[in-house]
C-alpha cells in the first residue's frame, strides 16, 4: 500500500476502557475455579485478572504449571462467559460521544483487545458501537494475538494505518508495553483496572481521567513536532 494513503488511527482496548466487564469476568472465573473443585476467590480479589490474556490468570489461580489444567480452566471460563458473562457488562459513560468525535475528525478506529475476537465483536454490537469502528481485532481460539504486542503488530500489518500517526488507548500496563514495542504511544485511562502508577511506570505518554479528555490528548500526541 502507498504509505501516503495510510491513515491516522486510534486503537482501543475493550475491557476497562470501552466497557466495565467486572461482573461477567469475575463470575466466569469463579465458575471455572469451582468446577475444578477449588474454592473461588471473592470477586474483588479477581480484579487483577481483568485486562491481560485470561489464560495467564489460570496458572496463578490454580497454582499450577500444568498446561492441560490451565486449558481446562479456560474452557470452563468460556463455557459460562460465552453464554451470559460477556453481556454482564456496562458501557463506560461518555464513550459513544468521544468515539463519534474521533470519527468526525477522520481517525481510523480499531478495537485492539486480548479478548477473543468473536466475543469482542458481540460486545461491540451489543452496545451499538460497531458504527464507530472500522474494524474489531482480538485474539484467536488458538492463542494467536492474545499478547497485546503481537496483536498491535498484526493490526499494523493488515490495516491501512500509519504507525507514526497512531495512538493506543488502554487501562493496563500491557496496553502500554504492547504499543511501545510497536513504536506507538499510549493514552492511559484511569476509569479501568490500572492505576496512574501502573500506567506511568509502563510508559504511558498521557493519562486521561475521563473519556471527554481523550480527543484533546490524542490530538496533542499526533501534532507535528
Amino acid at each position: 500500500m502507498d504509505v501516503s494513503a495510510r491513515r491516522q488511527a486510534v486503537l482501543f482496548d475493550l475491557d476497562g476502557t470501552l466497557t466495565d466487564p467486572f461482573v461477567g469476568i469475575t463470575k466466569s472465573l469463579q465458575y471455572a475455579v469451582e468446577k475444578l473443585g477449588r474454592v473461588a476467590p471473592a470477586a474483588d480479589d479477581l480484579r487483577w485478572c481483568i485486562g491481560p490474556p485470561i489464560k495467564s490468570a489460570f496458572g496463578i489461580l490454580l497454582e499450577t504449571e500444568d498446561p492441560d489444567l490451565i486449558d481446562e480452566g479456560v474452557r470452563l471460563y468460556r463455557e459460562r462467559y460465552s453464554d451470559v458473562g460477556k453481556f454482564e457488562n456496562v458501557l463506560i459513560e461518555g464513550i459513544p460521544e468521544v468515539l463519534a468525535e474521533l470519527v468526525a475528525d477522520g481517525y481510523f478506529l480499531s478495537v485492539a483487545t486480548s479478548k477473543l475476537k468473536t466475543y469482542a465483536g458481540e460486545i461491540i454490537d451489543h452496545f451499538d458501537l460497531r458504527r464507530y469502528f472500522n474494524v474489531v481485532h482480538g485474539s484467536e481460539l488458538d492463542g494467536r494475538n492474545s499478547v497485546k504486542g503481537d496483536l498491535i503488530a498484526h493490526i499494523l500489518a493488515v490495516e491501512p494505518i500509519d504507525p507514526a500517526r497512531t495512538v493506543m488507548i488502554g487501562d493496563r500496563s500491557h496496553d502500554v508495553v504492547g504499543a511501545k514495542l510497536n513504536g506507538i504511544e499510549t493514552v492511559g485511562v484511569l476509569w479501568g483496572y490500572g492505576d496512574r502508577k501502573e500506567l506511568e511506570e509502563a510508559g504511558a505518554a498521557r493519562i486521561a481521567k475521563r473519556p471527554a479528555e481523550l480527543r484533546q490528548l490524542i490530538g496533542a500526541l499526533l501534532e507535528p513536532a
